[in-house]
């Protein structure tokens, strides 16, 4: 397997479907998979009612939970298997309000240092209309196993 300049290797091949299986916030927002490959990747989530905030919008909250997931999990196709990381900053710009229709997140990893990886997203409507721009930084933990990070505890409904 090759390591590039940073260190890490890919692509790597991951399961999605238990992937989302295993993270119960995403599956409540209903976030699905699309494509991950090479440090990039695609996610989509429906406007709901229970995603709404108080004027019929999608909640900025939702949206921004969106977007740092498919960074991760572009970054997810770079790194070991079994590497943790986490977001250590976020900036998200909110371009157009969503009011209806599926969302779409296109992620790309745009450095990687040491223990540092940076990822940018952008979010779509059913329009194609850019509604967010994002971008993040997370660090990478320095130990393999961290307590309580197995997914064992966590049933699997798909």
């Amino acid at each position: 397997m090759e390591t590039n300049s940073s260190g890490y290797t890919g692509p790597h091949q991951f399961e999605r479907k238990k992937w989302i299986s295993c993270a119960p916030f995403e599956r409540l927002l209903q976030m699905n998979i699309v494509r991950v490959d090479e440090g990039q990747a695609v996610l989509t989530m429906p406007f709901s009612a229970e995603l709404a905030q108080g004027a019929g919008l999608m909640h900025g909250g939702a949206l921004v939970s969106l977007a740092d997931t498919a960074v991760v999990m572009a970054i997810k196709s770079i790194v070991e298997p079994h590497t943790h990381f986490a977001t250590i900053s976020l900036e998200s710009t909110f371009l157009y309000p969503v009011r209806k229709g599926i969302v779409t997140a296109h992620a790309e990893v745009k450095a990687a240092e040491n223990r540092l990886i940076s990822g940018r997203a952008t979010l779509y409507n059913d329009d194609q209309k850019e509604i967010l721009h994002f971008i993040s930084t997370f660090k990478v933990a320095e130990k393999t196993i961290i307590k309580g990070a197995a997914c064992t505890d966590i049933p699997d409904s798909n």
